[in-house]
């Protein structure tokens, strides 16, 4: 059986996911998040998920950072972006922290489904439109360079970057994430080490890379 998990914000834009979807695989259980944590939770709980159809925007992740958590802490789910964000370096920049594919969300039901089955079978997908120009464009060293540090940290190491990035004080993600203060401390260490930054104001520069501008939104 196969298994995927929609990843999105919107309950009517998850409906018309799972609609195309269940249409275009046969036997599947469709799981839903509605947030990073969701999402994060999902796989740790059902880690057979084949398949993550994910929104760029969608609380606990802005921009690129819900994806380089995913993939970092789970390389061997495959991940469909789904994004209004149909830009073609966008796109690309997608590819390069590891996406299988991208899915605009004009695209049809029918393309959907094309998308979903290609990745399925292990390739990738992207708009017929779009992809001669995406694949013209050479990969972002910076971005390849920084989803491979980012795959280094573990979940609650990531949880206290985005905290970081936030400009919690230690206290504050200590109440947050209901732990320990030296605890946060020893976290801001590791992730310092693993990223390969001096403090927490480097770190939250190399985070704010991956944002993006929100569009319009389905």
């Amino acid at each position: 059986m196969t298994r995927l998990l929609i990843a999105d914000d919107h309950p009517l834009f998850r409906a018309a996911l799972r609609q195309a979807a269940r249409e275009s695989v046969r036997d599947c259980t469709v799981h839903e998040a509605a947030d990073l944590a969701g999402v994060l939770a999902a796989l740790t709980a059902e880690p057979d998920i084949d398949l993550v159809l994910l929104d760029l925007h969608m609380p606990g992740s802005q921009g690129l950072s819900g994806l380089a958590a995913l993939r970092g802490q789970h390389p061997s789910v495959a991940v469909l972006v789904v994004s209004a964000h149909d830009e073609a370096r966008t796109i690309r920049r997608v590819l390069d922290h590891g996406a299988a594919g991208f899915i605009p969300k004009s695209a049809s039901p029918a393309e959907i489904g094309e998308a979903i089955r290609t990745v399925l079978d292990c390739g990738s997908w992207l708009p017929p439109a779009l992809a001669q120009t995406i694949a013209s464009l050479p990969a972002d060293a910076a971005d390849t360079d920084l989803a491979i540090r980012l795959a280094r940290l573990t979940e609650q190491q990531y949880r206290v970057l985005v905290l970081l990035g936030e400009g919690l004080l230690n206290k504050q993600i200590a109440d947050r994430l209901s732990i320990q203060e030296r605890t946060v401390k020893a976290h801001a260490t590791a992730i310092f080490e693993k990223l390969g930054v001096r403090n927490r104001t480097q770190a939250s520069v190399l985070l704010q890379s991956l944002m993006l501008g929100e569009p319009g939104r389905v």
